[in-house]
């Protein structure tokens, strides 16, 4: 643990001399010159309990016993509710130490705007964030459905297919991270770590369905009218990476029940969970579709000139998607378990006016691990992290700033991409990982691996055969 909270101090000197220049330490010069004229925030939920509740299968790779939620399967947690306030009020000290907006301030007409996916943490996390950023006003959050049902502007999925467009996003797929066989190698290592964390040998799925975590029956699903999915074993492995994190981060502990682990290790699981969003969500065929709805909401937010602020609540999908659509380069976390979207963050668009032409900065911020566990107080003196995100055939001047009109072009490009794909009806299709290992890993029941069938219960990839 003293190795771990060293690294954390470390990693807070580093970045409190360089990224907080982006939008905590404007110069006295920069100010003169420019003024702030509007901010949109696109948001990712702040802490929940995992997905799914009773029965779960998270729940059933360990004998041990998880962490008792503060909120029922899905929702904020209490703990994510007074982060996000905590956010909120250091947003507010922020555009309050600019200039946008007057401390204390109830907007009129249409200057401020609230909306959130209509799924309990994406309304909880907006309606906890407005009560940070705006204590004196009674901010009504926009949703449009019912409790827990997905808005189509923040579902990440494909309003337009063909079986052309279908192969393309495919092998995007299949190309990323080196191919199937490079992936699935680089995360054994870690998928081994988990098991010996949750003692998965010992565990209830042990008795009746597997005993590791496998991944070579990996198959994607990719149609329209849905988001993109993925079958087979790896799904089992992201969800208890999910739950992992959610503990400790919950639990204010690092050593899961009862294993030390390292920052590097604790990383290591984060990226078991983006690697599965990663192959879903940023190749740029189908983040072009996937995030057309937020990416022209977003165009439409930046352009208009009634507006001062502008707070969207979905989840890292949503981030992952808009990123990998409009081609931003997301900077490596600091002091953080995920690698670029971390739980709670915000991808923020600055708009500056210097008197003639406006211009876009765009950055990442979220609370470091420090901050989320010992729920620190948040102001423009000890300010969340704050990293440059820079935008891929752009170039920012002097400033860091990007001409408005040039990001607009860059959006109405990618925008023009989606309208592009042709919409005609195909049938359901699951296509398989190609380059992926032929014959599945065997183990037994106390979980050791096997190069042939033995008499006894064999477990091959997710199926338990015994042999006789």
């Amino acid at each position: 643990m003293k190795q771990m909270k060293l690294w954390m101090t470390a990693a807070i000197l580093v970045i409190s001399g360089t990224g907080l220049q982006a939008q905590t330490k404007r110069s006295d010069d920069f100010r003169a010159r420019y003024e702030l004229k509007e901010v949109v925030v696109m948001s990712r939920h702040n802490i929940r309990s995992p997905l799914s509740s009773g029965g779960a299968a998270y729940q059933r790779v360990t004998p041990h016993t998880w962490f008792q939620w503060s909120s029922p399967g899905s929702q904020l947690s209490l703990r994510g509710g007074v982060l996000e306030t905590e956010m909120g009020q250091f947003f507010r000290k922020w555009v309050v130490s600019e200039g946008l907006l007057p401390d204390n301030y109830r907007p009129t007409g249409d200057e401020v705007l609230f909306y959130a996916n209509s799924r309990q943490r994406t309304f909880a996390t907006a309606k906890y964030f407005s009560a940070g950023f705006l204590p004196f006003a009674n901010v009504e959050i926009t949703h449009k459905y019912e409790e827990d049902k997905m808005d189509p502007v923040f579902t990440p999925q494909f309003t337009k297919m063909n079986d052309t467009y279908r192969q393309q996003v495919v092998s995007e797929m299949q190309a990323m991270h080196g191919g199937p066989q490079a992936w699935m190698a680089a995360q054994q290592k870690t998928l081994d770590l988990m098991e010996e964390v949750l003692d998965m040998a010992n565990s209830p799925a042990a008795k009746n369905d597997t005993t590791h975590f496998w991944y070579d029956d990996v198959q994607f699903k990719i149609e329209k009218g849905d988001e993109p999915k993925m079958t087979g074993g790896y799904t089992l492995a992201n969800s208890v990476a999910d739950a992992l994190v959610l503990q400790c981060y919950e639990s204010e502990n690092f050593a899961p029940f009862g294993h030390e682990l390292t920052m590097e290790q604790w990383r290591d699981i984060c990226a078991v969970k983006e690697v599965y969003d990663g192959l879903l969500f940023t190749v740029h065929a189908a983040a072009v579709n996937l995030a057309y709805p937020l990416v022209s909401r977003i165009r439409e937010e930046l352009n208009r000139t009634d507006r001062k602020f502008m707070f969207l609540c979905g989840h890292d999908s949503n981030l992952a998607s808009i990123g990998a659509a409009l081609h931003l380069n997301y900077p490596e976390t600091q002091n953080a378990l995920e690698l670029h979207t971390p739980i709670g963050s915000k991808l923020v668009f600055e708009k500056w006016n210097d008197g003639s032409e406006d211009y876009v900065v765009v950055n990442l911020v979220y609370q470091s691990v420090e901050q989320l566990q010992n729920r620190t107080l948040l102001s423009t003196d000890v300010p969340p992290m704050v990293l440059p995100v820079t935008v891929e055939g752009l170039t920012a001047n002097a400033d860091g700033l990007y001409r408005l009109a040039d990001l607009d072009a860059h959006m109405a490009s990618a925008m023009a991409e989606y309208e592009a794909i042709e919409d005609v009806p195909t049938g359901v299709r699951t296509v398989g990982q190609t380059e992926a290992p032929q014959t599945a890993a065997i183990y037994n029941l106390q979980g050791l691996r096997l190069d042939t069938l033995q008499h006894g219960v064999n477990i091959v990839g997710r199926t338990k055969t015994i042999i006789k």
